[in-house]
């Protein structure tokens, strides 16, 4: 169990006071890093009169695990640490002491969502050096984020088409993976116009098992045209005219 390679989380803190006739506050900031391997800060502050640290150990955080009741791996309960903080969902409530400058106590809560278990974390006030050592993390702390952020903005502008070979490859990437889908249903199409192809080719077998050639078909069809357009002989084509007339005539006498 070890906090190294936990990144630093700032955020915005919706304070509540718990006396409703104090005048309201101003915005909160918060600031949760890991000081080292094995202990995590919890900060937070207004820049001007109220600012509140505490730090939590391994053991103590195994043991604000066991109070929230959040089973799992550790990983997974730094995970939920995470999600809650960067979450809209964190509150500071304050309690005001009347004979002193702001908030006397304060206290962190964080929820990953509604319904969740919530992450509360009373937090200690600090004053004069130990203030302004916060509030100094803190705002190294941003502007390296503002740095990293200027950085990604140049970057882009150094490489305006980036994005646009990004997405690109993407799509080709698409389309290979489509085009693999497809292919089993193309094989399949394949495969049944072969069947029809060899039932239509078994068809056109004579009797023998022999294939009818176009030649030989041909040579049919003219045989049997020939059949059909066959002209008798004179002397039958007059034949039968006459008996035709002959029972005609007979037809008339009677």
């Amino acid at each position: 169990m070890e906090l190294q390679e936990f990144e630093p989380i700032i955020g915005e803190a919706k304070p509540e006071l718990e006396s409703s006739d104090s005048s309201p506050l101003g915005p909160f900031l918060f600031h949760v890093y890991a000081s080292d391997s094995s202990h995590l800060k919890f900060s937070v502050t207004d820049f001007r009169s109220n600012t509140f640290e505490v730090v939590r150990s391994l053991s103590q955080l195994e043991d604000m695990r066991d109070s929230i009741g959040i089973g799992g791996s550790w990983s997974e309960f730094v995970d939920y640490i995470i999600a809650s903080f960067k979450s809209e969902d964190v509150k500071l409530a304050l309690e005001r002491h009347p004979k002193s400058d702001g908030a006397a106590h304060a206290k962190l809560i964080a929820q990953k969502s509604k319904g969740m278990p919530r992450i509360s974390i009373s937090l200690t006030k600090l004053v004069d050096a130990a203030a302004s050592e916060a509030v100094a993390t803190l705002s190294l702390q941003l502007f390296k984020v503002f740095k990293s952020m200027q950085h990604l903005l140049v970057q882009e502008k150094k490489h305006p088409y980036r994005s646009m070979e990004v997405t690109s490859t993407e799509k080709e990437k698409n389309e290979r993976i489509q085009s693999q889908l497809e292919l089993p249903s193309k094989k399949q199409k394949l495969q049944k116009m072969n069947s029809s192809d060899r039932a239509d080719a078994s068809s056109t077998l004579d009797s023998n098992g022999l294939r009818n050639s176009p030649a030989k078909r041909a040579s049919q069809d003219l045989g049997s045209t020939k059949v059909a357009n066959r002209v008798l002989p004179a002397y039958r084509r007059a034949r039968v005219r006459g008996a035709h007339l002959q029972d005609t005539e007979d037809d008339g006498d009677s």
